[in-house]
Order: structure tokens, then C-alpha cells, then sequence
């Protein structure tokens, strides 16, 4: 059953460090738009719609903002790299993401994400 992140935030429920807890926050923080939260204005990613328009220059642009947006935003990873992969799909842009669990700096945990041409990011453990 998946948790809200208001309730795991608020102290209504504990916030597991499990790479499945992990990878439902990335998914929610990758897919929101930064300016879409009226509490936390920078909370999500830059507007992808200019960075899909201007590739391949724009990769670098999109993996910094993949980096700092979890660096910023889930506090259980830290040292967190992202690396583009071969595109398989031109309407689709894959990332490589590597991290260390903060509660435990010798557990390296990988992600994959896909983005779309319609700007939604699909993330799974790898």
C-alpha cells in the first residue's frame, strides 16, 4: 500500500529508508514541476518543456537538474550521481541514478528513470 508523503512528513507514519519508499518519493518528486507547490515553491524539476525542444545540448542541463532536485529534496540518499544512458527510443530519455542511503554509506543504491517527450518520469530500482 503506498503512503502519501504528507502523511509520512507530518509523523503519521515512520519514513522507511527502503529502496521501494525511496523510488515512490523520486517518482512523486521527478514528476512534479517546481512552482507547483504553494509551500515549497522549488519542491519538483525545471519545466521540461524547453530542455525536450533543444536536445541533445540540453542532457547536461536535464542530469544537473535530476542531481540537485534529489540532492535537495529526498534527505535519506546522499552522493548522488546521474548519468545518461543510450537512447533506445528518441521520444524517450534514460538516466542512470547512484546514490548512498545517508543511514548507511557503504549501501550504493541505482535507480533508472525514464522521461517522455510529454515531460513524465518513470523510476524504478535497478
Amino acid at each position: 500500500m503506498s503512503r502519501g508523503l504528507l502523511s509520512r512528513l507530518n509523523g503519521s507514519e515512520p519514513i522507511s529508508d527502503t529502496p521501494t519508499s525511496i523510488v515512490e518519493h523520486l517518482r512523486v518528486l521527478l514528476n512534479a514541476r517546481q512552482g507547483s507547490s504553494n509551500t515549497v515553491p522549488e519542491y519538483g524539476m525545471i519545466d521540461l518543456s524547453g530542455v525536450v525542444h533543444s536536445l541533445p545540448d540540453s542532457m547536461r542541463v536535464l542530469r544537473r537538474s535530476i542531481e540537485q532536485t534529489i540532492a535537495q529534496h529526498e534527505p535519506r540518499l546522499r552522493d548522488i550521481r546521474v548519468r545518461e544512458l543510450p537512447r533506445v527510443d528518441p521520444l524517450v530519455l534514460s538516466f542512470e541514478i547512484f546514490a548512498r542511503l545517508r543511514a548507511d554509506a557503504r549501501s550504493v543504491i541505482r535507480f533508472r528513470t525514464q522521461v517522455d517527450a510529454g515531460g513524465r518520469a518513470n523510476v524504478e530500482e535497478h
